[in-house]
């Protein structure tokens, strides 16, 4: 029965993963960053202002909730500072098991997770620019929704759009679907006509 279950159960994660959809295309020759899947937080990568749950089973002391600082990393008890930035939630609970390992636990187990995601920027041709917490799923019309709304001017055909990390802006079309990642920065360009 045990099989069956697990059978079961990764057959509805290969559904659910060939379902997900990417990002929308973009204008004037710039190509899109990877998409991100920020609901099973496997793919995503961990950045300044994450708010994470650590929890190393069997040692209270060692667990509790942390935020990745501005130079990426976590500090943690016992071992201090651990790199974070850049790294999957995977990837962070190897680092930690591997950093207790030496010399401080024998067979650490580590769990991690994603509590509240990096707050994402909005300005432009919105009615309140600011920082906005990140919600997964969101997209850039839910963006301009959480800022009150596009003022009179504002170019509602595309959007620029800078991903965490990156050098410069892409240029996005406008739509319903088109994404917005952890840290992202929104702006809403005005019209001319």
């Amino acid at each position: 029965m045990r099989i069956w279950t697990i059978l079961l159960s990764s057959i509805f994660a290969v559904l659910v993963a060939s379902c997900t959809t990417g990002p929308a295309p973009s204008i004037g020759g710039g190509t899109p960053s990877a998409a991100v899947d920020v609901r099973g937080t496997t793919d995503y990568r961990l950045g300044s202002g994450d708010q994470l749950r650590i929890i190393v089973f069997g040692e209270e002391d060692l667990s509790g909730e942390f935020v990745v600082n501005g130079s990426g990393q976590v500090s943690l008890p016992l071992v201090g500072e651990v790199d974070a930035a850049g790294k999957t939630v995977r990837e962070l609970q190897l680092g930690i098991a591997t950093r207790l390992r030496e010399g401080y636990l024998t067979d650490p187990r580590v769990s991690a997770e994603v509590l509240n995601f990096r707050p994402f920027y909005i300005l432009g041709e919105v009615t309140a620019p600011g920082e906005y917490p990140y919600l997964s799923g969101l997209t850039v019309m839910n963006a301009v929704a959480t800022a009150e709304g596009f003022t009179y001017r504002a170019d509602t055909r595309k959007v620029f759009i800078k991903r965490a990390g990156a050098v410069g802006e892409q240029v996005y079309n406008l739509t319903t679907e088109t994404p917005v990642q952890p840290g992202d920065t929104i702006r809403i360009a005005e019209r001319f006509f």
